[in-house]
């Protein structure tokens, strides 16, 4: 496995030439512009662009308005666009995210990657739902029952009044940000997350960070939902603090940067992942994509690389409630004299 950089002069002014041209869309959700519960490569996008183009997208909240309403939302706190969407999207998949787009990239063919820079990410609504369910989340034993709290949200200080005397620092992200997965799968659940990312719950991947998606379909075809708040590694309960976003996303596709899974970088750290049921297979493949980019990005032996992720790279659980459990390697960028 190849992962590759950018370094001829050539390159670079082609990548600055795109840039300079692009071009910024707006896609809202609405009943015409989401999906629900699955990623497939049949379906039809809402959105085209170009590579390089900027696009704001905004997400539904995945519970139902009578459901807020009844936890005590106010309902002129309910968007007018997501009681649409709970009210007029008829086609549901198996998963439980609402998700919106795709939207088709020029020039994205299976074996490329997408490059999805996470520009900005701004909450949308001045509350979170946290809850957890019947049978569901890590100790469905000890709670064999369905418990839903509304969370208000605090925009200028950036936390979340969680109870008296409790405040959670907010860090926004998206937890499933994906691409079609191989035409040959169909429709795929939306809730575990595979080749084609999907819904990762990585609160790492916050605004400053990029995502590289192996691309499976024409177009890639990109959709983002599973607003986030803030979360903790694991995500036991089953959800974080659920709310809806808007993000600014530049997608570009990369045909010099081939990946396997999903890769990621934010500004401080270099990120490998890995899922699978069982999570002793997800850790192996984490630390395999990890020992492929070291030995790769840094030219070193892959015996050498596996010793460097045993001293200087973290493994954490992503999530664990996701049917396929997710995790994430991380290694800081900082420890690298040369890039």
């Amino acid at each position: 496995m190849r992962y590759y950089t950018m370094h001829t002069r050539a390159i670079l002014v082609l990548g600055l030439a795109a840039t300079a041209s692009a071009e910024h869309h707006t896609l809202p959700s609405n009943p015409k512009t989401v999906h629900w519960g699955y990623y497939d490569a049949a379906q039809a996008p809402v959105l085209r662009i170009r590579s390089g183009d900027t696009v704001e997208i905004r997400s539904a909240m995945i519970e139902t308005p009578e459901a807020l309403e009844r936890a005590g939302v106010p309902a002129a706190q309910i968007e007018a666009g997501d009681r649409a969407i709970h009210k007029e999207v008829k086609k549901r998949g198996p998963g439980p995210h609402i998700l919106t787009g795709p939207v088709y990239v020029d020039g994205a063919e299976p074996g490329d990657t997408l490059e999805v820079r996470i520009e900005s990410v701004a909450l949308a609504l001045p509350y979170a739902i946290n809850l957890f369910l019947p049978g569901l989340g890590v100790l469905p034993e000890d709670f064999p029952y369905q418990y839903r709290k509304i969370v208000p949200l605090d925009k200028n200080r950036m936390v979340a009044h969680f109870a008296a005397g409790v405040e959670i620092p907010l860090k926004p992200f998206f937890g499933s940000m994906g691409v079609a997965p191989p035409d040959t799968l169909g429709q795929v659940n939306s809730a575990p997350p595979w080749v084609h990312a999907g819904n990762l719950d990585n609160k790492e991947l916050g605004a400053g960070a990029t995502l590289y998606i192996p691309v499976h379909a024409r177009g890639a075809l990109f959709s983002i939902g599973d607003a986030h708040a803030g979360q903790g590694n694991g995500e036991v309960s089953l959800t974080a603090l659920e709310t809806a976003l808007t993000g600014r996303f530049r997608l570009t596709v990369r045909k010099d940067r081939p990946v396997r899974w999903p890769f990621a970088e934010t500004p401080t750290h270099y990120m490998t992942m890995g899922f699978d049921e069982n999570l002793d297979l997800a850790v192996k493949i984490a630390l395999r994509e990890m020992i492929d980019f070291l030995a790769s990005r840094f030219k070193l032996s892959r015996e050498d690389a596996y010793l460097l992720a045993s001293d200087a790279a973290d493994f954490s659980i992503t999530q664990l409630v996701d049917g396929k459990r997710g995790v994430h390697a991380t290694i800081a960028k900082s420890i690298f004299t040369r890039r």
